[in-house]
């Protein structure tokens, strides 16, 4: 934070290892997953942190990690002449031969971090959803509270609740009565009974607060030492648990639209229906907001270049893109090519994916430097995608990293 505000210490929890998105997952760690063309997922928390002045942050690493290293290590470069900085901190063992046993043992296994820094707060939050927020009217909240810990709840239909941490406000609307982590029939809340508060996987607590409550979880052999699993219902249950509101936060440059706006894109239904959440005239999730912008780095390219009667529309389509053929409804990140002939539809395409002449791509999310023969097709005829491709349950069909296409 600035001087003379409080210290807080971000720490940002990307060691997931993201089953659900596989095949995008079996050569990377979920935060490092490509969304939006250029951005990483990491890079949304990442930029929420850093708008708000929280400066020093930790992203504590673990599963397949290397690419998240190097984005964070070229990318995130913040001001060491004020002591400023993001730092991947990968699993250390400090406490044994072990690895992390879950969300709140990583961090249990990084007390060092926060004894070296000393902050009044630390902020925890996830490094794999998509939104906009300012953690600052958060952290506000959470001091005149009084709570040892406050989490960001959103509302979302109580169908869903087996996907979250479900919190219940007590009925004063901001003391955590009860905290269950995905369970299957919860109560519905009070003015809304079909929906519940979901965690976002937010949380700011005050420092001694977390390292009591992580030393009680490690004597505790029982626990599953997670942060939504352990540490929030063990504090719940002793009443120094409090509920921020998300739709209550503001970030300049906001819309009506996309105000409020949060995804998990845990999945690759969540992840395709995202993206496409950027691509409307007035889209749900506005990329463009210079006020509250998501930094990156997508590497030197030259702009992106249409020949030969190539077109795109409805489309982001990123640096060092060639089209040649026609594109809709699609994000293309940076050196996409796609040959004349070509026809890609709903689709989000990886760096360097490659579409050959006269082929067709519908519904599919291509991993980088996938080749596109020509003439193949993906999406036009689901039993033979079915036998050589990913397919959710939505029908979003996926090809990994280079994977060969027949």
């Amino acid at each position: 934070m600035r001087r003379g505000g409080p210290s807080v210490l971000g720490i940002v929890l990307a060691g997931g290892e993201g089953k659900r998105l596989m095949p995008l997952t079996a050569d990377r760690a979920k935060p490092a997953v490509t969304f939006g063309g250029t951005y990483r997922l990491v890079d949304f928390v990442l930029s929420n942190l850093v708008n708000a002045d929280i400066l020093r942050i930790c992203v504590l690493t673990q599963y397949k990690s290397h690419s998240l290293d190097r984005h964070i290590t070229t990318t995130w470069r913040m001001s060491s002449l004020l002591g400023n900085y993001v730092t991947p901190v990968p699993a250390q063992q400090r406490l044994g031969p072990r690895w992390y046993l879950g969300s709140a043992d990583a961090i249990l296994q990084s007390l060092n971090l926060i004894y070296d820094e000393r902050p009044e707060y630390v902020a925890v939050f996830g490094a794999d959803h998509v939104y906009r927020m300012d953690p600052r009217q958060m952290l506000a909240q959470h001091i005149e509270s009084g709570a040892g810990v406050t989490v960001a709840g959103i509302r979302v239909p109580r169908a869903e609740s087996s996907q979250f941490g479900v919190i219940t406000p007590g009925s004063d609307g901001q003391t955590v009565e009860n905290f269950l982590e995905k369970p299957a029939d919860p109560p519905g809340l009070v003015d809304d009974p079909e929906c519940v508060y979901a965690s976002m996987g937010n949380y700011i607590f005050t420092t001694k607060a977390l390292i009591e409550a992580l030393q009680r979880d490690a004597e505790d052999i029982g626990s599953v030492h997670d942060m939504g699993g352990s540490i929030l219902p063990a504090l719940t249950e002793r009443g120094e648990a409090a509920l921020y509101d998300f739709s209550a936060n503001h970030v300049p440059g906001e819309t009506t639209r996309d105000q409020g706006y949060w995804r998990d894109v845990g999945s690759l239904d969540a992840y395709y229906d995202a993206h496409m959440d950027l691509i409307a005239e007035r889209p749900a999730f506005n990329l463009y907001n210079r006020n509250w912008p998501i930094y990156t780095h997508s590497g030197q390219l030259s702009p992106a270049r249409f020949n030969a009667g190539g077109m795109a529309s409805e489309s982001i389509i990123s640096s060092g893109c060639l089209i040649r053929g026609q594109v809709t409804r699609s994000v293309l990140s940076p050196g996409v090519v796609v040959d004349p002939g070509a026809v890609v539809q709903g689709s989000i395409l990886h760096d360097n994916v490659h579409i050959g002449r006269g082929a067709v791509v519908r519904g599919a999310v291509l991993d980088k430097n996938v080749e596109v023969p020509p003439g193949a097709t993906i999406g036009v005829n689901p039993e033979r995608d079915a036998d050589l491709y990913t397919v959710s349950k939505g029908g979003v069909i996926a090809l990994g990293k280079g994977q060969l296409v027949t």
